[in-house]
Parts: structure tokens; C-alpha cells; sequence
């Protein structure tokens, strides 16, 4: 009798420095046939034109609390006063039924993926960094995005050298060009991951 091939999810962690034209790269990378994008929980107010369950799933703060008592995520974090976090049960029900997924995440949610002790989400787990050339060029691009005053942007910078250091954590880095270079060294780590044996499933 013939056997056939299929493979498990795999689970894409995507992080960058602000700036680093991550939003766009995965915008288009969003666009992949059979890929999951999780969205990301938050009880901040949505700011005009964002759409619930699209940019961000909005819960009230008693919600979120609720959720995270359950054990309801992957990882979470508290910033600037607002809860942000990452649902557990859709990306290993995806992850389970062959369907890879793609989290948007900072350096932080990042770390706790990795350590998580899930055997399901370490096995699936392929983290990408994306790197600025320099700072210098991260501050060009954030001042053309003209939303920022000079303090916002230097702090920004400072947060983003910070991040830069742990490049060295993430099994893949990408050296930040134009948004279609990006996009192509991003679609040849997906096919790469994609062949590796440990995750072929004979059935």
C-alpha cells in the first residue's frame, strides 16, 4: 500500500526593532494560501481604523485577566499600563492540523515562546529577527513615517538597540533591505522549513 507524506505546522515568530518595515513585511506575507495569523489580544482603545480581530483582538481588562487566569496564553505582557498576549488554542489547533502559523511578537514574547514547555510549540517554533542595517537608517525610516516627535523617535532608537543585541537568539536573521528582498528571504526560510524531515508526518 502506498504511503503518503504530510507534515505538521510550523510556528513562524516574526520580531524587529520599530522601524525595521516589519508591519509591511508581514502584510504581505499575511497573503500566504494556508497560513494562520494570530492576532494579538490587548485591552489598550483601538486607535482610528483599526478593526477588531484583524489588527488586534480588543478584550476589557476583566477579560483579559479572566483569560490569563485560565492559562488561555502562549505569552503576555504589560505595557504602558495595557495587557497584550498571544491565545494558546488556536495556534496548537492549527499547528496540529498541518497549518503553519505566523505570530507578530516584540523580543520579549518572543524569549517566552522559545522557552515555552509545550513539546508542540518547541517543535514547530521557527524564529526570524529582523535586522535594521544600522541605527542610523532605522532613524531615517522612522523620521519619513513622520507620526513621531524627536524624543518618541530617540526613544525608540534606544529601545530598538537593545533589541538588536539578541539577534544571536533567533534561529534565522534577515538583514533588512527593500520590502520585496525581505519578502523573498522570508518566503526561502518558510520553504527551507518546510522540507526539514523531523517534520514529515508518513500516514
Amino acid at each position: 500500500m502506498s504511503k503518503r507524506f504530510g507534515r505538521s505546522g510550523i510556528l513562524f515568530v516574526i520580531s524587529a526593532p520599530s522601524g525595521a518595515g516589519k508591519t509591511t513585511l508581514v502584510e504581505a506575507i499575511r497573503q500566504t494560501p494556508n497560513l494562520f495569523y494570530s492576532v494579538s489580544c490587548t485591552t489598550r482603545t483601538p486607535r482610528s481604523g483599526e478593526i477588531d480581530g484583524k489588527d488586534y483582538r480588543f478584550l476589557s481588562d476583566a477579560d483579559f485577566r479572566t483569560r490569563l487566569g485560565g492559562g488561555d496564553f502562549l505569552e503576555h505582557a504589560q505595557v504602558h499600563g495595557d495587557f497584550y498576549g498571544t491565545l494558546r488554542e488556536p495556534i496548537l489547533t492549527n499547528l496540529k492540523n498541518g497549518v503553519d502559523v505566523l505570530i507578530d511578537i516584540d523580543t520579549q514574547g518572543a524569549a517566552t515562546i522559545r522557552n515555552c514547555d509545550d513539546p508542540v510549540i518547541r517543535q514547530a517554533l521557527a524564529d526570524v529577527f529582523i535586522m535594521p542595517p544600522d541605527l542610523e537608517e532605522l532613524r531615517r525610516r522612522l523620521h519619513k513615517r513622520g507620526t513621531e516627535t524627536e524624543q518618541q523617535i530617540n526613544r525608540r532608537l534606544e529601545t530598538a538597540a537593545r533589541e538588536m543585541e539578541l539577534w544571536r537568539d533567533y534561529r534565522y536573521t534577515i538583514v533588512s533591505g527593500s520590502v520585496e528582498e525581505d519578502l523573498e528571504k522570508f518566503r526561502h526560510i518558510m520553504a527551507a522549513e518546510g522540507y526539514l524531515s523531523r517534520r514529515m508526518i508518513q500516514k
